[in-house]
């Protein structure tokens, strides 16, 4: 008898060899292949991260903070002036201008006297006799800016109507500095002369100057030009309308000769003595 013969898958099961089970891995490799390698970004992320500052570093921080700090303030103040220009009217910006341009040309003013003066000390044929003179006429001008001498000529008288007493001492000082910011040389407030060295306090229904109390209605008379002072007094936000704000009543007089006769006593220094 013939041998029955093979099927087709028997004898293909018998030509494939049996898998060969995978090696066991060794326990070095198999650690190797269960830790992620460490990328570039991971890194750069541990060397940012914590961050580490150094003293020097946190002081140039909060240096450069305060900086952008006041630069900020400082745009945002230009920023509340220029809203308050565009906001004004065309009067009041000519107003504005033809200060500025006032004030421009007291100081041109000032600077062509002094180049004078240096030019009749260079060519003066006797030299020490102009020395002399001009050294009177200083000491003049000092005495009008102290007090100690009456003055007189050309500038306004304010006169201030307070009937509901709501002016108070800090809005007259606000005035007398408008007034000198604008050029004045010689004021005097309700028979008080105003120097350098004024101080002013609210003092029951009045105001104190200098320990002198006055009462409404204040009178300013000051000695400018007139072309000067009462534009300053009268600008957008200045003195006029402030006090206006408070129920006061103001009004501005130019004249060309005002008298500012009251007086002050010349105090001699204690320990300062002339050099010369």
């Amino acid at each position: 008898m013939s041998e029955p013969k093979e099927q087709p898958e028997n004898r293909l099961r018998k030509e494939l060899p049996a898998e060969v089970p995978p090696a066991a891995p060794e326990p070095g490799q198999a650690t190797e292949r269960l830790q992620a390698p460490v990328t570039g970004r991971q890194r750069l992320a541990k060397g940012l991260w914590p961050p580490r500052f150094t003293r020097a570093q946190l002081i140039v921080a909060l240096l450069l903070f305060g900086l952008g700090f006041g630069l900020a303030v400082q745009v945002a103040s230009n920023s509340n002036t220029d809203s308050a220009l565009r906001g004004a009217r065309q009067e009041d910006l000519v107003r504005i201008l033809d200060e500025l341009d006032s004030r421009t040309q007291r100081l041109e003013d000032e600077k062509q006297g002094l180049d004078k003066q240096r030019q009749e000390l260079q060519s003066s044929s006797d030299q020490a006799a102009e020395a002399r003179r001009q050294t009177a006429e200083k000491e003049r001008q000092l005495g009008i800016l102290a007090g100690t001498v009456a003055a007189q000529g050309p500038g306004i008288t304010m006169t201030v109507q307070d009937t509901k007493g709501m002016v108070k001492a800090d809005m007259l000082l606000d005035a007398i500095q408008e007034l000198r910011a604008a050029g004045a040389e010689a004021i005097e407030l309700n028979g008080v002369r105003v120097v350098a060295n004024t101080y002013f306090a609210d003092s029951g229904n009045g105001v104190s100057v200098d320990g002198n109390k006055i009462n409404a209605p204040y009178r300013f008379q000051v000695i400018g030009r007139p072309q000067d002072l009462e534009p300053a007094l009268n600008i957008p936000g200045g003195v006029v309308q402030t006090l206006e704000k408070e129920q006061a009543t103001v009004t501005v007089e130019g004249s060309d000769k005002i008298v500012v006769d009251a007086l002050r006593q010349a105090k001699r220094p204690d320990y300062a003595r002339s050099s010369s």
